[in-house]
């Protein structure tokens, strides 16, 4: 008798809205909170999966998030929501930029140093961060082992909006280099991965904080 393959999900959730009065491409900058509509983002997708809002309880038993502060924050009332700790990945962690601390954008932004243009030649690699392939490769890795930790069940993996878009195109066999306007991963998002053993069998996408995107801030270009 052939065994049925071991069912599990990952969920990558997006981190909310963060405090950032100044609109600065904060990156990987420490410091960086979530804002208070960024907590209640947070409470809301820790309710979605707990199943207090009427949906299903989800089978969440491991949390892990990226280091920074705006993702462990994301995290916490999700691991409280199930009793579990929050780990930390750097696999996780947002992609690096050059632009980062900047504001970004050729009014006021640093797109209108001349300093600066060197660094856009080539939106393929990208040539003003990090390499895709290379983001892909490390949230693939982060994946894997989320997805071993919660066999038979389900993680939830609070990362960033750019890793998550890049690693789900990978994995749908879209280019990587895109248009940033169109990414499919709003704050507090889930990007769901479901596995039957360790074949990705699907992808879909959910917006349980969908009710408090309207005036949310996010910064430019990402």
């Amino acid at each position: 008798m052939v065994a049925t393959p071991v069912t599990t999900t990952v969920h990558l959730l997006r981190h909310g809205e963060v405090h950032n009065p100044t609109g600065v491409l904060y990156g990987r900058l420490d410091g960086y909170r979530l804002s208070d509509r960024g907590r209640a983002m947070a409470e809301r997708v820790a309710e979605h999966l707990g199943g207090r809002d009427g949906a299903q309880r989800r089978d969440v038993v491991h949390v892990v998030a990226s280091p920074l502060q705006r993702a462990q924050e994301t995290a916490a009332p999700i691991a409280a929501e199930f009793g579990l700790e929050v780990g930390s990945d750097e696999r996780f962690l947002e992609a690096t930029n050059h632009f980062e601390g900047l504001t970004f954008g050729v009014g006021d932004g640093s797109l209108r140093r001349p300093t600066h243009w060197r660094f856009l030649w080539n939106p393929f690699r990208p040539s003003w961060g990090e390499p895709y392939r290379e983001q892909v490769a490390r949230m693939l890795a982060g994946i894997h082992a989320a997805r071993r930790a919660a066999e038979g069940h389900e993680a939830v993996v609070v990362s960033h909006q750019l890793p998550i878009w890049i690693v789900r195109s990978a994995l749908e066999g879209r280019r990587l280099w895109h248009d940033p306007r169109k990414r499919e991963c709003s704050l507090a998002s889930l990007t769901s991965l479901h596995y039957e053993g360790d074949q990705l069998v699907g992808v879909t996408y959910s917006e349980p904080a969908a009710a408090l995107l309207p005036g949310a801030s996010t910064v430019p270009g990402a």
